[in-house]
């Protein structure tokens, strides 16, 4: 990835001949469509200036979501989805919790169409929204908070906040037929099998996890059509590593999760992820492009309005 206009590579989607891509952040909406080469085809724009926008999802009409839901400071009185049409339309969907703000940069569409937002928490205790309704324009939306997933620290290398970064969310995404979904931390991704498109459902379960050893600050996470995992990191110069075949692992995840109640979901115990299936570091293969690792910008560099 060695656009200088990509440097904080955040959300991701693929339909296997093209990637879409979006920065952190931004005073605008701007989507950027790549090659498999990894070179900019176009760039989508709007005059929409978004707050902190964090991840990327595409439905299967080519709609595009993105997920203005960034609150470092967490003091924003709304979030937002911003829905972008195949005909370049922008839809704003102002969002609002209900229990005080948060910081996500996660987002889940399910084969419905509804989006599930899942928290950044530095205790490792994500907590997944839903809208109680039909999104507005420009609302704002109710949200429901409708489960948990625990994630438990590894010894997976990389991320910019050393241990914890293995327990933080910072991308999420479905398969094209939604029977897959994944969240990833800054050092390791989690798969989970949703053979009925039920997105809570499925978080209420064991998942397997695959190591991303080494990136600097990975956020972004996909699937291609045919399963394929992709993921990628902030910096320009930083590569698009793939693990093939990372969908079809799922079908190994399925037992409830330990500790789940209610709509509760834990994905792992404590330590170094115990209990988990595990696709070792050692038997990824990864397809990289790009060049290798440019210099890292320090985390959260940029004013907030």
């Amino acid at each position: 990835m060695k656009d200088s206009r990509i440097g904080e590579l955040s959300g991701l989607v693929s339909d296997g001949k093209q990637l879409w891509a979006i920065n952190d952040g931004g005073s605008k909406v701007q989507v950027f469509v790549l090659g498999r080469d990894c070179k900019v085809q176009k760039v989508l724009t709007d005059k929409t200036d978004p707050f902190d926008v964090e991840d990327l999802a595409r439905t299967p009409d080519g709609t595009l979501w993105l997920s203005d839901t960034g609150d470092n400071k967490k003091g924003r009185l709304t979030v937002a989805l911003l829905e972008l049409s195949p005909q370049g339309k922008v839809t704003l969907h102002r969002l609002t919790y209900p229990d005080g703000q948060h910081d996500t940069e996660a987002l889940i569409m399910d084969k419905a169409g509804t989006p599930y937002l899942i928290t950044k928490d530095v205790l490792g205790e994500a907590r997944v929204y839903r809208p109680a309704g039909p999104l507005a324009s420009p609302g704002p939306t109710n949200l429901e908070k409708v489960g948990t997933v625990k994630i438990a620290t590894t010894d997976t290398q990389g991320g910019p906040v050393g241990s914890i970064g293995s327990v933080l969310v910072t991308g999420g995404a479905s398969s094209a037929d939604g029977t897959v979904v994944a969240l990833r931390t800054y050092t390791d991704a989690y798969v989970y099998a949703a053979p009925d498109g039920d997105v809570l459902k499925a978080l209420q379960h064991q998942p397997v996890r695959i190591p991303l050893p080494g990136e600097k600050q990975g956020e972004a996470i996909a699937f291609d059509p045919d399963g394929t995992l992709i993921s990628g990191s902030e910096g320009v110069g930083q590569p698009l590593r793939t693990v093939r075949g990372a969908a079809a692992l799922a079908a190994q995840s399925g037992a409830p999760a330990e500790g789940t109640t209610g709509t509760s979901t834990s994905s792992g115990s404590a330590g170094d992820g115990a209990g988990l299936p595990l696709l070792p570091a050692a038997g990824i293969t990864l397809a990289v492009v790009g060049l290798g690792w440019f210099g890292f910008s320090k985390l959260r560099r940029r004013a907030r309005r």
